[in-house]
């Protein structure tokens, strides 16, 4: 599939970029906003493309700002595909539930919906998604949503405050990606975008509980796949100042013992290997998978980079000072034996390994930048 993009570089774009390339489809063509102001430029940019998304949109500003705002990103984009020679099969909108409500927003997205019902006249098909409240990894705070608030809000030591308190309708990030680009079934997505109905107090109070037991690593209840992707969320907003975490060491005449997992609920998964000195393990990434690292005996790095960016961090750890490392998801990671010993490592993630849906996409952490580096 090859996919166009406006507003590849928001947090539904970027979630998109990261889906594709999950799914080993070809980088989308991306337009920026001044690219959409040259109608030649989009037609030349969007030829042959088989599915052009529409993600940008302006939705903070002063109510005249978006209300023409939206409505003009529709049509720029219109003027460019009326003179593509060989246009898209398909031009996806995401549009909002909010899209005709009275509010300036609203009413524009509703405008800019049908100002693309034009693209039929070019033989295109259009599909108009009304996408709910979207939530997940590095959401922006006191803008995409107020999960990411709340979670920027105890990140950083705070606690969220509950105004007003209503019922919210919340689907992952990754599930609308997969309604908008219609990917596939088998993988940890599902493009029917189920959402998890819950109120903004209880949001708070199940985040509240996941900062305070994360703090010292502890995992919380994880029991289906909302609980899972929430707290993917609020680890996205802990990485890296959270990393990593010193395990404490409990020592007598008998030997040493250490806790590196403490669970609440749900799934999970031990295993551990060994690495011969200079041997690299693992170059990949996961969309919902929960994985921790810690390193029982011998020296390593552990190398992370987050999908589509450049900047890779390093976090040197050691078997004589035990700590843990959890990897966050949508960052390519793996760990080098950078010793002159056989390494120990533990792993350990909160579901068994399913071959038939491995969460697990093949990419180097390898970047062409320098990196910098993070941690002990």
């Amino acid at each position: 599939m090859r996919l166009g993009l406006t507003g590849a570089g928001g947090f539904l774009g970027w979630h998109v970029r990261v889906l594709a390339q999950a799914l080993g489809w070809p980088d989308p063509v991306t337009l920026s906003r001044a690219d959409l102001a040259d109608p030649a430029l989009v037609a030349e940019r969007l030829a042959d493309v088989d599915r052009v998304l529409h993600l940008a949109g302006v939705n903070r500003g002063d109510p005249a700002d978006v209300a023409a705002g939206n409505v003009e990103l529709a049509a720029a984009l219109l003027r460019g595909l009326r003179r593509c020679p060989s246009p898209p099969k398909t031009v996806v909108f995401a549009n909002s539930v909010q899209a005709g409500n009275g509010t300036p927003y609203g009413d524009s997205k509703a405008a800019a919906a049908a100002t693309l019902t034009g693209v039929a006249e070019a033989g295109t098909a259009l599909v108009d998604v009304r996408l709910p409240n979207l939530y997940g990894e590095h959401g922006r705070p006191f803008y995409n949503s107020v999960l990411a608030t709340f979670c920027r809000l105890l990140a950083d030591g705070g606690a969220p405050e509950v105004r007003q308190d209503r019922d919210l309708d919340l689907v992952h990030v990754t599930d609308a990606a997969a309604r908008l680009v219609d990917a596939p079934p088998g993988g940890s997505w599902d493009a029917a975008m189920p959402a998890l109905r819950i109120g903004v107090r209880e949001l708070a109070d199940l985040l509240a509980g996941y900062a305070a037991g994360y703090r010292t690593g502890d995992i919380p209840p994880l029991r289906d796949r909302h609980e899972v992707r929430l707290f993917n969320t609020y680890r996205s907003h802990c990485f890296p100042a959270h990393c990593p975490i010193p395990l404490t060491r409990h020592a007598d005449a008998r030997g040493e013992l250490v806790e590196v997992v403490r669970a609440y609920g749900g799934a999970g998964q031990t295993f551990c290997s060994t690495s011969r000195p200079g041997v690299t393990r693992g170059e990949h990434f996961h969309l919902a998978k929960v994985e921790r690292f810690a390193v029982l005996r011998g020296t390593a790095e552990i190398n992370l980079r987050r999908v589509g960016h450049d900047e890779v961090l390093r976090f040197p750890v050691r078997g004589d000072t035990p700590v843990v490392v959890d990897m966050p998801t949508m960052w390519v990671h793996n760990i080098v034996n950078t010793g002159s010993d056989e390494l120990l490592t533990l792993f350990w993630t909160n579901e068994p390994f399913d071959p038939s849906r491995p969460d697990t996409y093949p990419e180097p952490v390898a970047a062409p930048r320098a990196p910098a580096v993070v941690g002990r």
